[in-house]
């Protein structure tokens, strides 16, 4: 033996060919006991039997069959039906199959591979020349088997990969976010709230699980451009000049100059809101002026969210409002500051928005925050 066949023979070891669950199929029991025993004799010791061809598709049901030695000529289904009803109903692929047959004629050969066999053999057959081609066949079968588990524990790798990265991803959003509203004199349980709540509302607007999903985590960002905001006027416990307040308002645009230049969804999504969350349905908002639909509906989203949640809530310069007080103040501003329609869903939510507030809320607003 030469040497390259070595190297091909010892590729081909670790498929453990003599292990393959091989299916014979012949009306006639002397037939199928002399090909087991030749395949016996060479070590192959999977083999299941039958006599009945229509007990084939059932065999391939429960069994993780490799090869299917087949007859043609037999009572209720011949060699060619039954592969016609493997290829219908079997549901995963189709094992190999060689003819065993003493049809001998081009035109029997021919139908056979127009059906899907792989080989054929005539009766009386070389133990020599079946026992290369099964073993030809099982080879290509198993070794088929083997890049299709390859593939799908690279797929699972390559998922699973894909996931780390997306939860970085995920994680970079929420730690820049809190950045942004502990500059603020704000908490990082305010982000988790009106995120939160963000994602109750876009669900109840009819946005798919996946887009709600992108809400929960791209709302957090929404004052990221809060950073680029001098201190002396972002943490200001009065009133804003005129002028301070214009440069207040250029937060929406640095925010949104931040998250671009990346094409993922999330951060998109981020982007939109940073952008538009401070519009008004009436278009005196900042910083593009936009009014009612113009509004992106992520931007309208997380306006009710931000809003309500920053006005129940206690900051160093201010006291939370009463929970009455704020839902009041939210539905006066509904066709103004606010969407109506999310409005509408505002007030419908609101039993599970409070339960936000309170699974969320801060240590020192237990005793301070009305959240009857």
């Amino acid at each position: 033996m030469d040497s390259e066949t070595e190297n091909k023979e010892s590729e081909m070891d670790f498929l453990d060919i003599k292990s393959a669950s091989i299916l014979i199929v012949d009306d006639e029991p002397v037939n199928i006991k002399l090909v087991e025993s030749v395949l016996k004799g060479h070590a192959y010791a999977n083999i299941i039997t039958t006599t009945d061809p229509r007990d084939v598709l059932g065999l391939c049901r429960d069994n993780e069959i490799d090869l299917i030695l087949l007859d043609l000529n037999m009572p209720h289904l011949d060699g060619y039906q039954v592969m016609d009803v493997l290829k219908k109903e079997l549901g995963k692929p189709v094992p190999p199959v060689l003819i065993l047959t003493a049809q001998s004629s081009r035109e029997f050969k021919n139908r056979a591979f127009e059906s899907g066999a792989k080989d054929y053999v005539t009766k009386p057959f070389d133990v020599k020349e079946v026992l290369a081609r099964v073993q030809n066949l099982v080879q290509v079968e198993l070794f088929h088997k083997y890049l299709k588990n390859e593939n799908k524990v690279l797929e699972e790798k390559v998922q699973e990969r894909t996931s780390e990265i997306n939860q970085t991803r995920l994680e970079i959003v929420r730690r820049l976010g809190r950045a942004a509203e502990y500059r603020d004199n704000e908490t990082g349980l305010h982000i988790v709230r009106m995120s939160k709540i963000s994602q109750l509302l876009g669900i109840a607007c009819g946005i798919d699980e996946y887009q709600a999903d992108l809400l929960l985590n791209a709302s957090p960002m929404h004052d990221i451009g809060k950073i680029g905001i001098p201190d002396h006027i972002l943490l200001k416990p009065g009133k804003f000049e005129p002028e301070e307040w214009e440069i207040m308002k250029t937060h929406a645009q640095i925010g949104a100059n931040i998250l671009s230049g990346d094409d993922s969804e999330l951060l998109a999504m981020a982007r939109e809101i940073a952008l538009s969350h401070h519009e008004k349905w009436d278009g005196s908002g900042y910083p593009n002026g936009l009014s009612g639909e113009k509004i992106p509906l992520t931007g309208r989203i997380c306006a009710v969210a931000d809003v309500f949640d920053a006005l129940t809530s206690a900051r160093p310069y201010k006291k939370a409002w009463a929970i009455d007080d704020a839902v009041k103040f939210m539905n006066e501003q509904s066709g103004s500051h606010f969407d109506p329609a999310l409005i509408e869903h505002f007030n419908h939510l609101l039993p599970d928005i409070l339960k936000i507030k309170a699974d969320f809320s801060e240590p020192e607003e237990l005793d301070g925050t009305d959240l009857s």
